[in-house]
């Protein structure tokens, strides 16, 4: 019963997670979640049950998340910034990461620190700062939410979920 993923909402409507079709059924045959949308013409069959496979599921009670923090790791600073070199821009090829302060002048491993670049720009840039070296940053990195990378890191499936997923 594998037909693609499962956006699920909770009670106030706002995303909480990605599911597969396989679980988002069961919640809602537990009766813990309802259906928003429904994938158009695909059903579930049992021999007791027919179900219609949801697309947007929400929660029937309301979910209290823990802010949940992200680890700095090189994956997740490479989906931060979307597998691009934050110099020029480049998907192509594999990435590094970058400090922006360098460690010698005191930068550190942080999320405002560190960026995802091209093996090229990385060289280029070496050991200096962005000014020094003549190069700019497309944007200033930050710590990103629990929610931003994860729905950074999905294909949207359905165009219906693009309502609920705003940015982050």
């Amino acid at each position: 019963m594998s037909r693609g993923d499962v956006l699920v909402l909770n009670y106030d409507y706002t995303p909480l997670n990605v599911l597969s079709v396989r679980k988002a059924v069961k919640l809602l045959v537990l009766k813990k979640a309802e259906p928003v949308y429904y994938q158009d013409g695909l059903f579930w069959r049992s021999e007791t049950i027919l179900v219609r496979l949801p697309s947007v599921v929400r929660l029937r009670h309301h979910i209290t998340l823990k802010y949940r923090e992200v680890p700095l790791t090189k994956k997740n600073i490479l989906r931060r910034d979307g597998f691009t070199c934050q110099y020029c821009g480049s998907a192509l090829g594999p990435m590094t990461i970058d400090h922006v302060i360098p460690r010698r002048f005191g930068g550190t491993d942080s999320w405002e620190n560190l960026v995802c670049a091209c093996f090229k720009c990385n060289n280029r840039k070496g050991d200096n700062t962005p000014e020094d070296a003549g190069m700019r940053l497309l944007k200033l990195p930050k710590r990103p939410t629990y929610l931003t990378l994860l729905f950074s890191s999905i294909t949207v499936p359905d165009h219906r979920w693009k309502e609920f997923l705003f940015e982050l």
